[in-house]
């Protein structure tokens, strides 16, 4: 259970919700109509994906607004570093000036060593670009205190700012931990079928449960610089096999041996950690410079359209609907847990 919010923050601005908007499956934009309709039925603002200003025109077109503008997370092989990538964000941002909040960009692992370099192409792209904001991803594995470092040295650059993904971070300082103890084994290469993995299950979770602190810590050094955060909130566990994070928050890792009491593991955050990760981010930086994005990708199931059939009448086969209505109704159940944090109400 969160704790009860302090009167201040009853009375603070909260901080910007989205959820991952995209068609995901098999078919035409019916899918992302049906998208619409959930993300305005649950208050939702959209994070969409998009390789090409094309593309974003075309998605933009399915996307409220409202309640606030959209976050556009620009293809991953974007780098900083290059003036081609950088003339790309410039594009991006020029066209798209008051129809989205920010452009999220990677950051790239030769960042590490060439940080004054991207330190002058983010100061000319801040001094080229209009609206909106440009965030730069923790994604690459860099040293925590390093990207903390690149953001206190973005200082007074106007609408360039980072963005915590929690599930880079998690993962990341899960498996040092879980090296500090066995020196000889990553535990990335573990997977739940593993017959190693009963006998490591308590240094697995116990360097999974340091997952949290970190970001807890990472978002109050943010904090003190007093620029705004963009974060990305998703949940997993290193041990899943493929990607290992970018699930729901309400996940449990199946496995076939007992681990305190239960035939599941834990996963980094759970419900109680995405509470504490939202609390810290309102008391870091007031809701006027947090925004959120439940970027949750993997969930699996099918749930009937209900409401949305008009939307369908034209298919003969609703299965790629009905998957994404369940995908959509997981992005719905995660931000029930977001908004019991920074809007509780009697009774919740």
């Amino acid at each position: 259970m969160s704790p009860a919010p302090s009167p201040s923050r009853q009375r603070a601005v909260h901080p910007a919700v989205h959820a991952l908007f995209q068609r995901r499956l098999e078919g035409d934009d019916a899918l992302l109509r049906l998208g619409n309709l959930r993300f305005a039925q649950a208050g939702l603002a959209a994070e969409v994906y998009a390789d090409t200003p094309e593309q974003l025109q075309h998605v933009l077109g399915f996307v409220s607004p409202l309640p606030n503008l959209p976050m556009v997370h620009l293809n991953r092989s974007v780098n900083l570093l290059h003036e081609r990538d950088r003339s790309l964000v410039e594009e991006f941002a020029t066209r798209f000036s008051g129809r989205v909040s920010g452009l999220v960009v990677h950051d790239q692992r030769d960042m590490a060593t060439r940080v004054p370099e991207l330190m002058a192409g983010l100061r000319e792209l801040a001094g080229r670009s209009p609206a909106p904001y440009i965030f730069l991803e923790y994604a690459a594995g860099l040293e925590p205190d390093l990207f903390v470092d690149i953001a206190q040295r973005m200082g007074e650059m106007e609408r360039v700012s980072v963005c915590v993904d929690v599930g880079h971070v998690g993962i990341r300082q899960a498996r040092m931990h879980f090296r500090n103890r066995h020196p000889d084994l990553d535990l990335a290469a573990l997977h739940p079928e593993d017959p190693r993995l009963p006998s490591l299950a308590a240094d697995v979770q116990a360097a999974v449960d340091s997952a949290l602190p970190a970001v807890l810590e990472m978002t109050r050094a943010l904090g003190r610089i007093g620029k705004r955060v963009h974060f990305h909130l998703h949940d997993g566990h290193p041990v899943i096999p493929g990607l290992s994070d970018h699930f729901s928050f309400l996940t449990q890792i199946a496995v076939p041996f007992e681990h305190r009491g239960r035939r599941s593991l834990d996963p980094m955050y759970g419900p109680g950690g995405l509470a504490a990760m939202v609390s810290a981010a309102i008391d870091a930086l007031g809701g006027e410079r947090a925004s959120l994005t439940l970027e949750i990708h993997q969930s699996e199931g099918r749930l009937p359209i209900g409401d949305a059939a008009p939307l369908f009448r034209h298919w003969q086969d609703l299965k790629n609907a009905e998957r994404m209505n369940y995908w959509l109704s997981v992005l719905t159940e995660n931000n029930v847990l977001v908004s019991n944090v920074i809007e509780p109400r009697p009774g919740r």
